[in-house]
C-alpha cells in the first residue's frame, strides 16, 4: 500500500507537488463523488427528490462547477443555517445538514 505523499516535502508550484495533490486524494475523492451521485438517483427513484436537503444539495453541488475559488466554504455556507440569533423556540429535532428556513405564519 502507498503512503499519500506530503507535499510539505516538495517546493510549492513543482511540478511533483501540484501531482501530488492529485495523487493523495483523486481516488477517495472521486467515490465520495459516485456516492453523492447514487444518493440523488436513490431519492429521485423513490420520488422524494423534493425533500429540502435534496434541493439544497443541487443547490450547492452546482457551486462545484462553478469554476470560482473556496468551493468547500461556498458549499458549507450554503448548507448552513445563516441566522445570526438564536431561535425563540427549539423545534427539538437534531441538526438536518441544510437549513429549512422557518414557516412563514399566517
Amino acid at each position: 500500500m502507498t503512503s499519500t505523499p506530503n507535499p510539505q516535502t516538495y517546493t510549492l508550484g513543482s511540478s511533483l507537488a501540484r501531482k501530488a495533490v492529485v495523487d493523495g486524494a483523486f481516488i477517495a475523492t472521486r467515490a465520495k463523488l459516485i456516492e453523492v451521485a447514487a444518493f440523488l438517483d436513490r431519492v429521485e427513484r423513490f420520488g422524494v427528490d423534493d425533500d429540502f436537503r435534496c434541493a439544497a444539495l443541487r443547490e450547492a453541488a452546482a457551486l462545484l462547477i462553478d469554476g470560482k475559488p473556496e468551493r468547500a466554504r461556498r458549499i458549507l455556507e450554503q448548507l448552513s443555517d445563516p441566522t445570526t440569533h438564536p431561535a425563540a423556540k427549539s423545534s427539538g429535532q437534531a441538526a438536518l445538514g441544510a437549513w429549512l428556513p422557518p414557516a412563514k405564519e399566517k
